[in-house]
């Protein structure tokens, strides 16, 4: 049996060079949009090559990336395989013990105004690191990588195999990250873990329906409006008919821990040439939150038929509807309970507190490796809230006491699964 204070010695007698490691993250921007990824992706690979770790390189064809509106990625994936399945080539499953998975996303958000940070800096202040991708998830980053090197300096496991995956599509949704790694038959692990914050593990979260609606009237001077069909007084009209639902939302509630009921936000309006034009054409941008508990296919069917509904009510308006990203939710799958236990067990033991399962209005790509069936939990360094972190806002920041213990947690939950 490990001794579990031999690697929390470890990690603390390394603990400066990890958060060196993410430093030297957090200074390679990956704001997506634009996604130019793949140069981090190369540091990456750099900076684990010195620790004994070789990154397998798997870019994604450029024309491909293109098309789906980014510039570059390349996702890495670091195998180490323990006991007598050592020799294997890269790609095959090991004949004895577990494969898990440990992933974690580059990309992240533009920094946006108002930093008081470097958002590229890594700056520590007050005990916290702060950047853009400090939190989400670059720290996970570190957090991952510490925790294998300690697992091998300590536990030094006989069989099995820990899988890295450093991926770069989770704001676009994953579809060229972990689903183009999956799809492409370039992993297959029986357990993972993503990226998440230390003071609860997650076992499931929200879905996700984008949707471009662009409503069409026809343009006119504002001086004889009659001649036209203004398209804005049709966005309204639809507009407030989804709105309205949000009420009708709050009566589905879900079972899950930590989720409460769908909801829709409309967060991108653009339309119109000039004040004096009666506006032709309005373009609006949805996003509607679901619940495990939905059927995606009817969430979709009842949203084109509000808007469809309320456009037919305005003569002379007509709409097009195009989905833009359906992100299925992540339900927890049976053989996620190791997981669960070993995170809770070690978790309450680190940070001094009960580690609850529950869920998570967020989405992520972890929901691809549950519909490959692959059982995954969502844990790894950051506060008790997104909004703590400052995720997606100025300021982003990580508590390097979190980074420090959720790594802790992560290195004893391996060597227990490995053990």
């Amino acid at each position: 049996m490990t001794d579990y204070s031999k690697l929390d010695a470890w990690i603390d007698a390394h603990f400066d060079e990890e958060v060196r490691f993410l430093q030297e993250m957090v200074r390679v921007p990956t704001d997506t949009p634009p996604g130019n990824n793949a140069p981090h992706a190369e540091r990456t690979a750099e900076l684990i090559k010195a620790f004994g770790f070789e990154a397998e390189k798997h870019a994604v064809p450029e024309q491909e990336v293109k098309d789906y509106g980014l510039e570059s990625i390349t996702n890495l994936i670091v195998r180490r395989k323990y006991g007598e399945d050592g020799g294997r080539k890269d790609g095959e499953r090991p004949s004895k013990g577990l494969v898990v998975a440990l992933n974690a996303h580059g990309d992240v958000v533009p920094p946006g105004e108002g930093w008081t940070h470097d958002p590229y800096g890594g700056e520590i202040e007050d005990g916290s690191l702060y950047g853009r991708a400090a939190a989400v998830s670059k720290s996970d980053f570190a957090s991952f990588t510490f925790a294998l090197r300690a697992l091998e300096a300590v536990a030094k496991p006989t069989q099995g195999s820990v899988e890295l995956h450093f991926t770069y599509d989770e704001e676009f949704g994953g579809i060229l990250g972990p689903g183009w790694l999956l799809k492409n038959g370039l992993t297959r692990p029986d357990l993972m873990i993503a990226a998440g914050f230390s003071y609860e593990v997650v076992t499931a979260h929200n879905g996700c329906l984008q949707m471009e609606v662009t409503v069409h009237g026809k343009m006119a001077h504002a001086a004889i409006p009659t001649t036209g069909v203004d398209a804005l007084q049709g966005a309204v009209n639809i507009l407030n008919a989804l709105y309205a639902q949000n009420k009708l939302y709050q009566e589905v509630t879900s079972k899950v821990e930590g989720i409460t009921h769908p909801y829709l936000n409309v967060g991108l309006i653009e339309g119109g040439t000039n004040t004096n034009v009666v506006p032709g054409k309005v373009v609006f941008k949805l996003d509607r939150r679901m619940i495990p508990e939905e059927n995606p296919v009817e969430v979709e069917a009842n949203i084109r038929k509000v808007i469809e509904d309320s456009a037919a009510q305005m003569q002379g308006i007509t709409v097009e509807i195009r989905r833009m990203l359906l992100a299925n939710s992540m339900k927890p799958l049976p053989g996620n309970k190791p997981l669960v236990d070993a995170i809770q067990k070690h978790g309450q033991a680190i940070f001094g507190e009960p580690i609850k399962a529950m869920g998570t209005p967020l989405y992520t790509d972890v929901r691809l490796y549950g519909e490959a069936g692959i059982p995954g939990v969502i844990y790894g360094a950051g506060p008790r809230t997104v909004l703590e972190s400052h995720a997606k806002r100025n300021d982003e920041r990580v508590v390097l006491e979190d980074l420090r213990r959720a790594t802790k947690v992560i290195a004893r939950t391996l060597s227990d699964l490995l053990s």
